[in-house]
Formats: C-alpha cells, structure tokens, sequence
C-alpha cells in the first residue's frame, strides 16, 4: 500500500457523529481493501468527535482528520476533496456502515472495465424494526454491463428508485478535478446535481445489484426531520435551488451528450416535492411564503418545460390548479 498515490480515497464529513461513529470506523477499517486512505473532515463538531477521530491517526497510518470550522457537507467534502490523493474517490456517511468487500469490488470492477464510475446497490436498515430492504429492488433493476455515464443515469432514474447520493460508489478523482466538480456549499442534497454532472462527464460506468452499503434510518437523520413554519420554508428553498441547477446542467451540456426525457422529468418530480410540502405544511403564513417562493423563482414554468409522461403531466396540471387556489386565500 502507497499513501502517496492509493487507489482509493475515502473522504467523510463529520459533525457530532455521536455513537455510530466507533461502527463507522470500524466498518471501514474492516475493509479487505487495502490499498486506500481514509478522510475524516471535522465539521465543527462539539461533542468530542474530532477528538476520537484524531484517536486514530495515532493508531492507523492510513487515516487522516481535517479540523475546520463547521460549514456544511459541501465545504467538507470539498476540502476532503482538495488533499485525496487515490484514483478514486467515495463519500460515506459518519453514521452508517459497509460491507466488508464493498470497496474492494467496487475498485476491482473500475480497474477491470477502466470506468469512470462503479456503483453497487444499497439497504436501508430501519433502526426502529431493525428490518432492512434494498435502496433498489431487484425486480426494478440488475447489474448492468458498461454504460455511458447518460446512459446509466437514464437507467437508474427509470427504475423510480434510485437516489443521487455520492455514497452509493466510486468515482475517477482524475475526472472530478478536469471539471472541477465541487459540492455546492450549503446546499442540502447537493449530491443530486453534482452526481448528474459526473454522470454527464462519464465515459464508462457500471452498476452491481449487490447490497454493500448499510444506510440508518433513525429520527435523528436529516432527511426524517419533521420541518414546520419558517424552517420548512428555508428547507423547500433547497429543492427550488436543485430543480434550478438540474435545468442549467441539461442546457449546458445538450450539445456534449444526449439528454434523456428522464433528466427532464427529474427537475419537475424535485420541484413537485415542495407542492406536497405547501399541502402538508399547517401554517398558514409559511404556505404563503412557500408559494410566493415557487412564483418568485419561475419554478412553476419550470416544472411545465420539464415535464414528461401523461401521469407527471396529469400530477403537475393537478399540483398546479391547486397551488393556484390556495395562493394568497
């Protein structure tokens, strides 16, 4: 194993990771893969996280911390992103775990095929029920041959089940600094366009329907909290912002690759999230607000440029005649 040149760099943002953060670790160095370097950026945390991520620096030559000053996912990720060293690189979650192999297949798939991208299947775990069941259902899709990066992104949003999250494979570092893709910072789901524009800029990708990464789901987890009034407000404007920069990606890159109807309808169904968010929302001012905010950023003619399919059209004239109805009652 080389820590000057790895094959694989493992960069991992970190705020309070609390008691998933020793599984974590763990899960990690368990990894039959040996050849690589593990990031850990400290976000800021204030509960002794950075402490015990220092605690393995001394223990392990292959792990490395980051303090910096707490600014987000994106910023994290980035600065991890700004000293990786390996051929690869992968964006693991602090508080979830993988599958001993999960790195070694993934880098033996890419060095095989020369891809761009390796991506494997996932489970949620529900911690409540302690039940899991695929990110993926097999019946929706199986491992796939070589694909264009267009291509396989096309495949996977067709199944209705995949998820633009970084953690679901390995991607080409040489690829990622060419297009100087960073995370947006202070974007929630920034994973959504930045995983696009890779996908735009992949030669070869491949997908395996192998389960190798465990995601918790708690109450404590971003996506799960319970938002109200002004925060849910704030929180809608993320997806605003998204459905914005997944339209920009599309025009800019129409001439350079082939833009499926499904990158299409994946701006409309981001920004329809936010109608079911106004519905759902109880107060009055914050649904008003939440309105005003998808007038204001033109989301509504958005979301009808974009739209593909009788039913998304069908859920978008319906969404639409409603949200009319409820502006400014």
């Amino acid at each position: 194993m080389s820590l000057d040149n790895p094959a694989l760099s493992i960069i991992t943002p970190m705020f309070n990771a609390g008691a998933m953060f020793e599984t974590f670790m763990q899960s990690l160095l368990a990894q039959s893969l040996t050849d690589l370097e593990i990031i850990i950026v400290d976000d800021g945390s204030t509960d002794g996280s950075g402490e015990r991520a220092e605690a393995y620096t001394h223990q392990y030559s292959q792990v490395r911390v980051i303090h910096q000053a707490n600014g987000g996912v994106s910023r994290a990720r980035n600065a991890g992103l700004a000293v990786a060293k390996g051929k690869y690189v992968t964006f693991p979650d602090a508080d979830d775990t993988m599958s001993p192999t999960m790195y070694q297949i993934l880098v033996e798939m890419a060095e095989r095929d020369d891809l761009d991208a390796a991506q494997c299947n996932a489970e949620w775990f529900f911690k409540a029920s302690q039940t899991t069941k695929p990110l993926i259902p097999l019946d929706r899709l199986t491992s796939t041959d070589v694909l264009s990066g267009p291509e396989w992104l096309n495949t996977a949003l067709q199944t209705h089940r995949y998820m633009h999250v970084v953690w679901l494979g390995i991607y080409r570092r040489e690829l990622i600094e060419q297009n100087n893709l960073t995370f947006e910072p202070g974007l929630h789901h920034q994973d959504i366009p930045w995983t696009t524009e890779f996908m735009f800029n992949a030669r070869r990708v491949r997908y395996t329907d192998q389960m190798l990464y465990r995601y918790y789901l708690h109450d404590a987890s971003i996506s799960n909290r319970k938002r109200t009034g002004q925060r849910n407000v704030e929180y809608q404007r993320h997806y605003l912002k998204i459905a914005q920069m997944l339209e920009e990606i599309n025009a800019r890159y129409r001439d350079k690759v082939k833009i499926y109807p499904a990158f299409h309808y994946q701006i409309t169904r981001e920004a329809l999230s936010v109608c079911h968010s106004i519905r759902r929302e109880p107060e009055e001012s914050a649904r008003q607000a939440m309105i005003a905010d998808l007038f204001a950023t033109q989301t509504h003619k958005r979301m009808l440029r974009n739209a593909r399919g009788a039913r998304q059209w069908y859920q978008l004239l319906l969404w639409l005649s409603r949200i009319y109805r409820w502006r400014n009652k």
